[in-house]
């Protein structure tokens, strides 16, 4: 303790020198008083980009600095556009204060956001630990604003989980949570809920989530309603109760568009419907209208999706994203933004085919619903390679199943297998198959024969700390169900508990028995 006070008045003491002859001494020492005007801002990070308050408060919020040479560190740091130029700082005379290190480690996060060879290397570097360390020491002056940054670009540099100083960091975000700003809580589960879910801080991200739940009456104005839904809501059920309280519908009439599209796909992603649903979406339609050809043309095909995913679009809709002159300038799309929209409207497509009879048209070209190769090169998961092991020797011969099958309807199925009436294996190229595309085979199925399709269910395709799917894995379900195929699900949590290979052929024995099972009872 008294080693620190030493060093602090050291450094207090050294900026006293840089102050003009004219300002007493008295002046030059005087500590600072949280009721005066900030004066410099930090730096900001680009990895929370996506509209809404919640970044925007945090990001913009400034340091309050009141010394000389305290705003010319802070302006070094800012203005550094080399990883080098901030781990220099250590060894260049100057005396990081309060902040400082925190700042710097900041603005490391953001120079290096999109290098991750440079953080590796970064990470070797004895300096940056010293900084590291530096912080850890300071730890209990740093800012709020700036301490919720900080864990979220300690996360970003890809600490090792079992870092003493990202701990730290941690433990010192949780003694301060009940004098957090409402803010900085919303801040951190926007952007950290996934790194403390990989890091191993699920500890931090429920005790996180519970203060948001308790605290959810402080929210003031409806944009920000809307962002904590689209940001935070699939994390908690409970919390996405308390914010629709907080009706959602009383507050629609005075929401503008954007912010509406943004409540839909909020909605959408966790599957959540509002308590009053029909005069919401009722709502919803009026104020799209004529509204909808009008949007940015992947925010029109996203807000229809939405509406697939909640079984509450229109016609008009469908139309509006199927024609032609509309779907056309995202066929032929390269980055992975027009992919990930293409993708959408492929379930917009199905959604028309499968769940709206009525629907007369137009829909994607038969050569828009083949598969690209990319639905099918992602990396093989844990998960993934073990049911696939499994299956092949249930199996026994090639022809009796197929793995990783991409449909015409956007939706991928990790394994797919026919039965007959005796539930014995039928050889699946001998068949038609109208779910691919371009349809294969030639003969139609035998009389009483099913199509089973085997879904995995990895940990994120969960709403947080539930076994409920997200909206966009239910709308896969629905359509696989609607083209007649038997469903297998296969969820994480299950499968985990199997240990051998007996116990793992014996789970899918049994969930094929219940899936026919359950089709013959109805």
């Amino acid at each position: 303790m008294a080693t620190r006070l030493v060093r602090r008045c050291t450094c207090l003491l050294r900026e006293a020198t840089r102050l003009a002859p004219a300002v007493s001494p008295v002046s030059q020492l005087r500590l600072p008083q949280e009721t005066q005007k900030p004066l410099t801002s930090s730096a900001t990070s680009p990895s929370s980009r996506l509209p809404g308050p919640l970044s925007e408060l945090v990001e913009k919020e400034r340091v309050f600095t009141p010394y000389p040479g305290h705003q010319e560190v802070e302006q070094l740091i800012e203005k550094a556009t080399q990883p080098e130029e901030l781990l220099e700082l250590l060894g260049s005379g100057h005396c990081l204060q309060q902040n400082h290190a925190a700042l710097a480690l900041i603005q490391l996060s953001r120079l290096l956001s999109e290098k991750p060879k440079d953080k590796a290397t970064l990470i070797q570097d004895a300096r940056f630990w010293q900084l590291l360390h530096l912080v850890n020491s300071q730890i209990t002056v740093v800012w709020h604003g700036t301490l919720v940054k900080l864990l979220r670009s300690l996360y970003t540099l890809g600490l090792p989980a079992t870092s003493k100083d990202l701990r730290s960091v941690e433990q010192e975000v949780r003694w301060r949570m009940r004098r957090l700003k409402y803010k900085h809580l919303a801040f951190l589960a926007e952007s950290s809920a996934t790194y403390m879910q990989e890091q191993g801080s699920r500890e931090l991200l429920a005790e996180l989530l519970v203060h948001l739940e308790r605290r959810w009456a402080e929210i003031e104005d409806g944009r920000t309603v809307v962002a904590m839904m689209m940001k935070t809501g699939h994390l908690s059920e409970s919390l996405m109760n308390r914010l629709e309280d907080k009706h959602v519908l009383d507050r629609a009439q005075s929401i503008t568009l954007p912010h509406l599209c943004n409540m839909l796909l909020a909605f959408a992603r966790v599957n959540f419907r509002p308590e009053r649903e029909d005069p919401f979406f009722s709502l919803v339609h009026e104020k799209l209208g004529s509204k909808l050809v009008g949007l940015e043309p992947a925010l029109q095909v996203d807000v229809v999706w939405a509406l697939c995913v909640l079984q509450q679009v229109r016609e008009a809709e469908l139309q509006a994203v199927l024609r032609p002159e509309f779907h056309t300038q995202f066929l032929a799309g390269k980055s992975p933004k027009d992919q990930s929209t293409f993708q959408k409207l492929l379930h917009i497509n199905a959604t028309a085919q499968l769940e709206h009879p009525e629907y007369t048209g137009p829909l994607l070209p038969t050569s828009a619903l083949v598969p690209s190769p990319s639905a099918l090169e992602q990396k093989m998961t844990p998960l993934q390679k073990e049911l696939q092991e499994t299956l092949k020797g249930l199996l026994g011969s090639a022809d009796k199943g197929s793995f990783m099958v991409a449909t015409q309807y956007g939706w991928v199925l990790d394994a797919e297998v026919l039965l007959d009436t005796e539930s014995q294996l039928l050889p699946l190229r001998d068949f038609v198959a109208p779910h691919l595309a371009p349809p294969s085979g030639s003969q139609p199925l035998p009389p009483g024969a099913k199509r089973l399709a085997f879904l995995r269910w990895e940990f994120p395709n969960f709403n947080s700390r539930s076994k409920d799917l997200l909206g966009r894995f239910v709308l896969a379900r629905r359509h696989l169900l609607a083209a007649g195929f038997l469903l297998v699900d296969v969820p994480y949590y299950e499968w985990m508990e199997l240990k051998s290979e007996w116990q793992k052929s014996a789970y899918l024995k049994d969930k094929m028995r219940k899936a026919v099972a359950e089709e013959l009872a109805k």
